[in-house]
C-alpha cells in the first residue's frame, strides 16, 4: 500500500468522519517521563476509527452489492460502525458478534438498526459471517481488505501532519493490533511522513494474533482468552501480516489487567476515557521509554466503548 492509496481514501471519506484533533499531553507527559501526543479517535462517530474504513468500503460497492445487504463480524466496535454506516446509508446490515462483546455495542449497533446474531465465540462469528456472505450478502471484513486498510490508514495521514504543524514529530508511535488494519495504514502513512518514526503494535495477552504471526512467518489461528473483545481476532489476515513484518519495529504483548489499568490512567493524567484497547498503549509506552529514555511518543487511542464499571474491575485483578 502507499501513501497515494491512503490519500485517495481521505477524500473518497471526507464530510463523512470526523476530523479528530492530535493534541499534547501534558498530564501523560509527567506520568511517563517523555513528551505524548495523543491522536484522539476515540471521538470519531460510533466511538472509534472503525467507521473510517466502512464508509470508504460501502461507497466502494456497486448498486448490486448494496442492495444485496452487508455482513460483518465483529467483537464490538466494527460491528457498530457497520451498523451505524449502512443504517444512515439505507442499507440492509447483519452484524455477527461473540456473546463476550460489549452489551453496550451490541445495543448500539441494533438501536442503529442492525441485525445482531451472537454466537459462542469470535471463531464461531467469522464462521456465521462466512455462510451469509456464500448465501448472497456483501462481506464488509474488519480488516483483510485493502479499502479498509487504506481508510484506516487516514488516521495515520491525520497523526503525522498534525504532529508536524505542532512541531513535536513523534520518534515512536503506537498502534494496538487486534486484526492489523488500523497498525498497517498508519505504519504506511507514518513510514511516508515522518520517516525514521518507530511504529510499535501492542497486543494483549490472549490476543496475540499478530505475534503469532511474526512468529511463525505468516497468519496463524490462535485461541482467544483475553478478556478484550475489541482486540481479538482469530487470526490476521495476510495483507496486514505483510504490512507490520514490512513496516512495524516491534509488537508488544501487555495484560488484560495492565490494559484496564492503562484506560484509568488516560482518565486520571490526560482526562480521556477510552477503552482498554488504547489502554494497553499506557504500559507498552513505559517499556519503550525505559529502552529509549530520549522518546517522543505518539498514542492512538483507537476507541471509547467500554463501561466504567468493568473497566475498574478488571484493573482491580492482580
Amino acid at each position: 500500500m502507499s501513501i497515494a492509496d491512503i490519500e485517495t481514501a481521505a477524500e473518497r471519506i471526507a464530510g463523512g468522519v470526523v476530523r479528530t484533533p492530535t493534541v499534547p499531553s501534558p498530564g501523560l507527559s509527567a506520568a511517563l517521563g517523555a513528551p505524548v501526543l495523543l491522536k484522539l479517535e476515540h471521538l470519531q462517530r460510533a466511538g472509534s476509527f472503525k467507521p473510517r474504513g466502512v464508509l470508504a468500503k460501502l461507497a466502494s460497492l456497486t448498486g448490486a452489492e448494496r442492495a444485496a445487504g452487508v455482513v460483518a463480524v465483529s467483537g464490538g466496535n466494527h460491528g457498530l460502525a457497520v451498523a451505524e454506516v449502512a443504517g444512515a446509508a439505507g442499507v440492509d446490515a447483519v452484524v455477527v458478534m461473540p456473546r463476550t462483546a460489549p452489551a453496550r455495542s451490541v445495543a448500539a449497533a441494533r438501536a442503529a438498526g442492525a441485525d445482531v446474531r451472537l454466537t459462542s465465540d469470535i471463531a464461531a462469528a467469522f464462521a456465521q459471517a462466512g455462510e451469509l456472505q456464500r448465501a448472497g450478502r456483501t462481506l464488509v471484513h474488519p480488516f483483510d481488505d485493502p479499502v479498509i486498510v487504506a481508510a484506516q490508514g487516514t488516521v495515520g495521514l491525520e497523526l503525522a501532519r498534525d504532529a508536524v504543524a505542532l512541531g513535536e514529530p513523534p520518534t515512536d508511535v503506537l498502534v494496538s493490533i487486534g486484526g492489523g488494519a488500523l497498525i498497517s495504514g498508519v505504519a504506511t502513512a507514518v513510514h511516508a511522513l515522518l520517516p525514521g518514526t518507530r511504529v510499535w503494535g501492542v497486543e494483549t495477552v490472549g490476543a496475540e494474533a499478530m505475534s503469532a504471526a511474526l512468529a511463525a512467518g505468516g497468519p496463524t489461528p490462535v485461541t482467544i482468552s483475553s478478556a478484550i473483545t475489541t482486540l481479538s481476532a482469530p487470526s490476521v489476515s495476510q495483507l496486514t501480516y505483510d504490512h507490520v513484518r514490512a513496516l512495524v519495529h516491534e509488537v508488544l504483548v501487555v495484560d488484560d489487567a495492565e490494559a484496564c489499568r492503562g484506560t484509568l490512567t488516560l482518565a486520571e493524567h490526560a482526562g480521556i476515557w477510552a477503552e482498554p484497547a488504547a489502554g494497553c498503549l499506557v504500559p507498552a509506552a513505559r517499556r519503550i521509554v525505559q529502552r529509549h529514555p530520549d522518546a517522543r511518543l505518539a498514542l492512538v487511542v483507537c476507541g471509547a466503548n467500554a463501561d466504567v464499571a468493568d473497566v475498574v474491575r478488571a484493573a482491580a485483578q492482580p
